[in-house]
């Protein structure tokens, strides 16, 4: 899942991971509350691209409420975001699974992807 209020970003990320891999499903939210109603919905994500800067929510907040819910917590977070100051960076790295800043190139993208998945299925 890509959480961003870019739609042209989610497409961009749904589209060239889904060309890349045809083993992947990228489904797209472009808010936290979007977010939130497709995880009732559905089956949980391998992981969750969020996106720091947004309106009404932003990823930070996001990333609060889904560490306290217990049927999403053990889904992996990876911020992907413009936030490039080493205070978001620092923070981010620490808090979340990954910290990815844009612009990114999507072949290493979805290689961050496969090692996370990768380390998700060995624990």
């Amino acid at each position: 899942m890509i959480v961003d209020d870019n739609p042209d970003l989610i497409y961009i990320v749904k589209e060239g991971l889904e060309r890349l891999d045809a083993s992947f499903e990228v489904i797209g939210a472009s808010s936290g509350k979007e977010c939130f109603e497709l995880l009732k919905q559905q089956p949980h994500p391998d992981i969750i691209l969020l996106d720091i800067m947004m309106p009404e929510m932003n990823g930070w907040d996001i990333f609060s409420h889904l560490q306290t819910e217990k049927e999403w917590e053990h889904i992996p977070i990876v911020f992907l975001t413009a936030k490039t100051d080493d205070l978001s960076k620092g923070l981010g790295s620490y808090a979340s699974t990954d910290y990815i800043c844009k612009p990114f190139q999507l072949n290493e993208l979805k290689q961050r992807i496969d090692e996370i998945i990768g380390r998700k299925q060995h624990e």
